[in-house]
């Protein structure tokens, strides 16, 4: 196969995966996520911050432990530790798959269709590049048969 076909080829893969991550977007956004709000008890918040030696630059990680229902839990999609402190009773989101979150964001994005939808993305951009790399292979060879 050429280069020029599988440019092509590439390039119409890319425009279907945007079409359906744009489709899946609407999807996603209008979904009726299931989820009950719950009060769980903070056992332990701890911030961990990593340092990047090559940049001085550091990121924090957060981890909160909640109990609830007598069960420990690490409570997902956490942004801070101040909001957590420990012996609190703070509001959460059980998902149906049985994991607490701390907002509805991460309820919503560890969906089945979010998932989805995160395949369709990251595989545009994939697409893309692969497609500008082909086509810029393409017209090389059209350039060296001249």
């Amino acid at each position: 196969m050429s280069m020029k076909k599988k440019a092509n080829l590439c390039w119409c893969a890319f425009v279907v995966f945007l079409i359906a991550t744009v489709i899946m977007w609407f999807v996603v956004d209008a979904q009726e996520i299931e989820y009950e709000e719950v009060e769980v008890r903070v056992l332990d918040a701890v911030t961990t911050q990593v340092r990047n030696r090559s940049t001085g630059t550091h990121t924090d990680f957060y981890e909160v432990t909640v109990a609830y229902n007598g069960e420990e839990y690490k409570l997902e999609n956490v942004y801070n530790t101040y909001q957590y402190p420990q012996g609190a009773t703070v509001t959460a989101y059980l998902a149906n798959n049985g994991r607490l979150f701390a907002n509805l964001e991460g309820v919503s994005s560890t969906t089945p269709l979010a998932t989805v939808y995160f395949v369709c993305l990251f595989g545009s951009f994939g697409l893309l590049f692969v497609a500008a790399v082909y086509s810029g292979k393409a017209k090389q060879e059209r350039m060296e048969s001249k």
